[in-house]
């Protein structure tokens, strides 16, 4: 029994020391791991942000040449019959906005939501103004209804989009 004792005494201390240098040691590994983790997020960030930041620009540049406005400045062909005139600029909507589309990786739900919303009624909007029109009417009557259209608008989803994401890149930065 004396002999058992006396192992005890020599074992529970050194066990005591080895679950402390343990606790120790997984304690720093930790919080090694943590800091390295932080790191690595602030490095993917500081890659990230400028990438973001050029998603922002190109989508407020896109929403500015698909306003209603913008186009029939960027499309002022007087030859063109009305219809003509109309497929002519929903192409180049469809086509601004396909171009544009994996912007939406940078941006938050909402925001893309609002662009979508703002392609969707620009498109409304010279779809409406074309059915206005006689069959032989002229591009540039259309493009005047078009303008009509867009001043009548109290606040286009255009400007709503482009103020939602100024405002998310003011929280962002």
């Amino acid at each position: 029994m004396n002999d058992l004792i006396e192992i005890l005494k020599y074992i529970i201390p050194s066990l005591i020391v080895c679950a402390v240098a343990f606790y120790l040691i997984k304690a720093f590994l930790d919080s090694d791991l943590k800091k390295r983790t932080l790191e690595m997020k602030q490095k993917g960030q500081n890659v990230l942000i400028p990438i973001r930041l050029q998603a922002y620009e190109r989508v407020v540049l896109l929403l500015e040449r698909i306003s209603p406005t913008s186009l029939v400045m960027r499309i002022n062909k007087p030859e063109l019959m009305a219809n003509q005139l109309r497929l002519k600029l929903l192409n180049i909507v469809r086509e601004e906005f396909d171009h544009n589309l994996s912007q939406q990786l940078y941006f938050s739900s909402q925001a893309w939501e609002l662009i979508k919303n703002a392609k969707e009624e620009v498109i409304k909007l010279i779809n409406t103004a074309a059915a206005d029109m006689n069959d032989d009417a002229q591009g540039q009557d259309l493009s005047k209804k078009i303008i009509e259209l867009s001043i009548a608008q109290s606040k286009s989803p255009i400007s709503i989009a482009l103020e939602f994401i100024k405002n998310e890149i003011r929280e962002l930065f």
